[in-house]
């Protein structure tokens, strides 16, 4: 999705029209097989947001299974006062930053191939084009491709982060992610700004020297 089709917000979804927001409210009547369905829908997608919040695979796992219980508990007083995921990752988003919060202030960030998993992490030439046109100057492998879009993600702070993964991977409207970290559209448009700003000086390094991104 494009940043000027992300940025419309003159036309706004009828909630009811999202086909996940019908599972929901099937949910909400008492449906399992409902919930299983949204379970399967959002599981990959979940994770992978959240681990590049939180910097571990497995803390990830936890956390949208946490989201998941969530959820379900929330099922009798749901609303359909939005589209499905927009809800569904403003509770992801309080998770994680209850998560980080109470972490211990050495953060321990792995960025090594072992633990990884994250096939979205495979957009290096997207978020590159997104920084500022930066291009690698030559073919990288998988590994190293998601090395370093981890890193450059990673060395973000918390909410540029979460603005820049529901709006790349999830092609969330600047809307929808101010209703899921409780922001304003302008406030989320300024992130992202500066999110690509500081992913292009990130990027930059490894472009010109080889250089992985610093992650703080």
């Amino acid at each position: 999705m494009s940043d000027s089709a992300a940025s419309d917000s003159s036309v706004r979804m009828d909630p009811l029209a999202d086909p996940d927001v019908r599972l929901m409210l099937q949910v909400r009547d008492g449906n399992a097989a409902a919930f299983e369905e949204l379970m399967l829908r959002y599981q990959d997608r979940l994770v992978t947001v959240l681990e590049h919040l939180v910097g571990k695979r497995g803390q990830a796992e936890d956390l949208a299974q946490d989201v998941f219980l969530r959820v379900y508990r929330a099922r009798h007083t749901y609303r359909p006062d939005a589209k499905f995921s927009t809800w569904l990752f403003t509770i992801a988003h309080n998770a994680a930053s209850n998560s980080l919060r109470s972490r211990s202030r050495r953060r321990e960030v792995q960025v090594g191939p072992a633990d990884s998993g994250c096939q979205n992490a495979l957009t290096i030439d997207e978020l590159a084009q997104a920084a500022s046109g930066l291009m690698p100057t030559r073919q990288l492998d998988k590994a190293e491709l998601r090395d370093i879009v981890k890193a450059a993600i990673d060395s973000l702070g918390e909410r540029q982060r979460m603005a820049l993964l529901l709006n790349k991977f999830e092609g969330m409207s600047y809307d929808d992610i101010a209703t899921a970290m409780e922001l304003s559209p302008k406030a989320i448009k300024s992130l992202l700004s500066r999110a690509r700003e500081n992913l292009r000086e990130a990027l930059e390094p490894y472009f010109e020297r080889g250089d992985l991104p610093a992650v703080p």
